[in-house]
């Protein structure tokens, strides 16, 4: 993990990258991102707003609120309706989930808000911290994603590694996701992480930290500083469901969470990188993806399914990504991308394809 002095001697803050993507013709693109915008069309692909920014989280916790109203109705249902309903009702709740995360992700850009204290620190408590994430540690961690992707310094690496993969293989890590062993296996490693015992990954990758020097209730100090703001989220949210008489809907979320949500993980993971050429190329080791409401209702939440036009140009807020998407398309930049059906035929489609080394 880089801390700030490290990212200095790497010549770049993120925010310096980001510009970079944009106006030079960086290694990464392999051409001029000003051969396909004009420096008006950047300036307006480019131009924040903390009214979108707060309609991304309105809109998510409001789909919240309506997910959990339609579980505690169906839950008076006879059995026959109540059963399937609030197994439907975690399906969703996982995808809000996943456009919290999203959201989390847009804010260490920085793009989320106009205003800096609303990318940081109310996004950072509203959407970060009820998933156990942490807003400052991801954004140090995925601007190494950025700056290297396609190579083998990418930390999100082991996300597209193996990828095309059997039918049998593809099945068998779904199953995982969905019997919660990987949500489990996920929890255990974020409480190791908080312990500093793990070095700090949102991928599941283990690197063990030195614990030579420390002494032996300084893990447990860790623990409970580090996860104090998950505990906080949490509770407020649990309180909420208790007061309005569902207390048990709070389970409901964390069981979505271990498993419809870390299957929707998987399935952005491999839309976004997997099977892409392994070159510094952006318009190559990058996918967009084609999605309609469902998708967008559960794994491409947030515009996060152009994700070839929020590499070519990092400092675009989610609500103008689509913009992007269709001013590159009618230049011939961009190829016409797939369903997310198309690509989870890719990938379970047993056929490796051949992969470049980064020069």
């Amino acid at each position: 993990m880089t801390n700030r002095r490290e990212r200095i001697e790497m010549g770049k803050t993120m925010h310096e990258i980001n510009n970079d993507a944009v106006y030079q013709n960086s290694p990464e693109t392999r051409q001029k991102v000003t051969d396909l915008f004009s420096r008006q069309e950047i300036a307006l692909l480019t131009k924040r707003s903390d009214l979108m920014g707060a309609w991304a989280i309105v809109m998510t916790w409001g789909g919240v609120a309506l997910i959990f109203t339609l579980m505690a109705w169906v839950s008076q249902q006879p059995i026959w309706l109540a059963a399937p309903g609030i197994v439907v009702g975690m399906l969703f709740l996982a995808g809000r989930q996943l456009s919290l995360s999203i959201i989390v992700h847009d804010a260490s850009h920085g793009t989320l808000f106009k205003t800096k204290w609303l990318n940081q620190h109310l996004t950072d408590w509203l959407c970060a911290r009820p998933l156990w994430n942490d807003l400052s540690k991801y954004r140090d961690y995925h601007f190494i994603h950025h700056t290297r992707t396609g190579t083998d310094d990418d930390p999100d690496l082991i996300l597209r590694n193996g990828y095309p993969t059997t039918p049998q293989s593809l099945t068998r890590k779904f199953a995982r996701d969905l019997s919660g062993l990987v949500g489990i296996k996920y929890l255990v490693g974020r409480v190791l992480m908080d312990a500093g015992i793990l070095n700090w990954t949102v991928t599941g990758e283990v690197t063990w930290l030195p614990q030579n020097e420390r002494r032996w209730y300084q893990p447990i100090i860790s623990v409970i500083t580090e996860s104090t703001p998950m505990l906080i989220t949490n509770i407020l949210l649990f309180g909420a469901l208790y007061l309005a008489g569902y207390a048990w809907l709070y389970l409901c979320w964390v069981v979505a969470h271990l498993t419809f949500f870390m299957a929707f993980m998987r399935i952005r993971s491999m839309a976004e990188h997997a099977a892409c050429t392994r070159n510094l190329n952006m318009f190559e080791n990058t996918r967009t993806v084609k999605a309609g409401w469902l998708a967008r209702a559960l794994v491409a939440p947030i515009g996060v399914n152009y994700h070839m036009e929020h590499h070519i140009v990092a400092s675009c807020p989610w609500f103008r990504l689509s913009t992007a998407h269709k001013m590159l398309q009618e230049r011939g930049a961009v190829p016409v991308p797939p369903t997310y059906w198309q690509v989870l035929k890719i990938m379970g489609s047993g056929a490796q394809r051949p992969s470049v080394n980064p020069a």
